[in-house]
């Protein structure tokens, strides 16, 4: 696996013109993407030659892309810099906000602060075929100075094709210590397969298995923690508000540029990331209406009588233990969601 240090290349990046922008974290929940034309030096006979999904060049060049539109797309509140460089939960959730603040901030983001991704390590699995894909490890100055504090930015790229370009489809902010030791083959990361029989939870069931799991509770593969148990704990609580009904409904979303990516750890486990989207009904009683805040008014459809729906896309990175583990399986590393759709009724 490959590491290098990006400063200076995402400095100048920052200040090259004619690239694009994306998505902040926070807030509403962000703006990102990848404004780069991938560089094709990879090439696979037939779809069956087993090679790293990019070559290190490709990686970097691919991060630095992202950077620089990340800011430039956080700076102008603009989701048209980023529409062509984002794909899969982080394109919904970057195009969501940035058409929000669009709105809501329609001359630009006066709180923007250049966000810096350093220390990088790609973690580049071998396949045959396409799609490919691979994980940038890296250190962002969002927490410089800050006690206690070493968080790492996971962005995973996707690209599905010689003539596609490289987008970022997946961002997971986790602590330096949640992230497990990767295995490697010849010297790269090594992908797990969607179907695999070898781990608790295969990737192409955690999806589903996350959403029947915040509907229905009962016994589970989830470690208790904010994100599984807490989170079921807070809905309850919301749902017993005199006055206002609330409603939740999740659904799986595994397909396409919305299917899990996962890596095999050193224990025969693997780090996964996936997503998952999210409903949330409110409905006031009758002479009442829900509140609407700006942000989400500007993402809203239809006019509030008495009920208002908001639709959330999460984004998961979680650390999932071979097979045959029966409690804790799956243990979240970041989490990331954002609001990106609401009507009004």
């Amino acid at each position: 696996m490959r590491r290098l240090r990006l400063e200076r290349q995402t400095r100048r990046s920052e200040e090259r013109p004619g690239r694009r922008p994306a998505r902040a974290l926070a807030s509403v929940a962000a703006a990102t993407a990848v404004a780069l034309t991938a560089s094709g030096c990879v090439t696979v006979h037939g779809g069956t030659a087993v090679v790293p999904g990019a070559t290190a060049e490709e990686a970097a060049a691919a991060l630095t892309g992202f950077v620089t539109a990340f800011n430039r797309a956080d700076k102008a509140n603009d989701p048209a810099l980023a529409a062509r460089q984002v794909t899969g939960p982080l394109g919904a959730i970057n195009q969501a906000g940035l058409k929000s603040r669009s709105v809501t901030q329609p001359g630009g983001n006066p709180d923007h602060r250049p966000l810096e991704l350093r220390d990088a390590r790609f973690l580049v699995p071998r396949k045959a075929g396409w799609p490919r894909w691979f994980v940038a490890d890296t250190d962002a100055n969002r927490d410089d100075g800050t006690a206690g504090k070493d968080n790492r930015w996971l962005v995973a790229f996707v690209r599905n094709g010689p003539d596609d370009t490289w987008k970022a489809a997946h961002l997971v902010i986790t602590g330096r210590d949640g992230l497990p030791r990767f295995a490697e083959e010849q010297g790269d990361a090594v992908a797990v397969a969607a179907g695999t029989d070898a781990l608790a939870v295969a990737p192409g069931a955690l999806s589903g298995r996350y959403t029947a799991y915040l509907k229905d509770g009962g016994a589970s593969p989830f470690a208790a923690g904010p994100h599984t148990s807490e989170w079921r704990e807070k809905r309850a609580r919301t749902a017993q508000r005199p006055g206002l009904a609330t409603q939740f409904i999740d659904r799986a979303a595994d397909s396409g540029d919305f299917a899990p990516l996962a890596l095999r750890t050193e224990d025969g486990g693997a780090l996964i990331f996936f997503a998952s989207r999210h409903f949330e009904r409110q409905t006031t009683a009758k002479g009442y209406r829900p509140k609407v805040g700006p942000d989400l008014k500007a993402l809203m459809k239809g006019e509030v009588v008495n009920t208002v729906t908001k639709e959330w896309v999460s984004s998961q990175a979680v650390v999932v233990k071979p097979a045959g583990t029966e409690r804790d399986a799956v243990a979240f590393a970041g989490r990331l969601q954002g609001v990106v759709a609401v009507e009004g009724s």
